[in-house]
């Protein structure tokens, strides 16, 4: 299983004293080091966190893919034209919300999102989709053509009791698996944390977890090369 690790919020941190430090590059270079097979970074229509410059900069550092997190709005999908990335996921994105809340409503936002992702595929660009656990949802992003699904795990993570993280981890393993059949290459990620992330590890038919704020937070007390180097060891990869 591949680890994507998300370094939005090493800017999170910068951006709050309007410093040159820390620096997402940094960051990156060092979650490679590490053992980490991509970096995710999501340009968000507000630029909370990262801003243009740490995406170009990075593209250009890291000898691993760059995974960029994204809005349909008509400004961030020109930056990612002329950028470039590996990949580039598209997300819902609400202004007020402090993290993204949920998958993309493919059914309702069909037709915006296949021109998207027709727009990315153009430029070599490849296109996944970030969506909750659903059939229907998994047929139209086949439908629409990306090339990758992301599976909203954030239920999962929040869920408070046994019965409901079982549910919920049905669902996961229930969607992946339908994703993976119909040939989707399969991501998942949203609120995964070194407490919660051995039941969705052990989903042979998801290929990828991306994981931010967790190894972030981590690495606030212990570094970066040992918070990724854990979460590396817990997916059962050897660095």
């Amino acid at each position: 299983m591949k680890l994507g690790v998300n370094v939005d919020h090493v800017a999170t941190l910068r951006q709050q004293r309007q410093t040159r430090y820390p620096d997402p590059v940094v960051c990156s270079l060092l979650a490679e080091y590490a053992g980490c097979d991509s970096i995710v970074m999501h340009l968000r229509e507000d630029r909370r966190h990262i801003q243009e410059r740490d995406l170009r900069l990075v593209k250009k550092a890291i000898p691993i893919p760059l995974n960029l997190e994204m809005s349909v709005a008509k400004e961030i999908v020109e930056f990612a034209l002329r950028l470039k990335p590996y990949q580039a996921t598209l997300v819902p994105e609400k202004r007020k919300e402090l993290t993204t809340e949920g998958g993309l409503d493919l059914v309702k936002n069909y037709n915006k999102v296949k021109k998207v992702v027709e727009r990315l595929q153009s430029k070599g660009i490849r296109a996944s989709l970030f969506i909750d656990p659903r059939i229907r949802q998994i047929k139209y992003a086949k439908k629409i053509g990306a090339s990758n699904i992301e599976i909203h795990t954030g239920k999962f993570c929040d869920a408070k009791t046994v019965i409901s993280k079982k549910n919920e981890l049905t669902k996961i393993k229930e969607a992946a698996n339908f994703a993976k059949k119909i040939g989707f290459f399969v991501a998942a990620g949203h609120g995964i944390d070194y407490e919660n992330v051995k039941p969705i590890a052990k989903i042979k038919a998801i290929e990828e977890l991306n994981i931010g704020h967790s190894i972030i937070c981590r690495s606030v007390a212990v570094g970066i090369v040992p918070a990724v180097e854990e979460m590396v060891g817990l997916l059962g990869k050897k660095r």
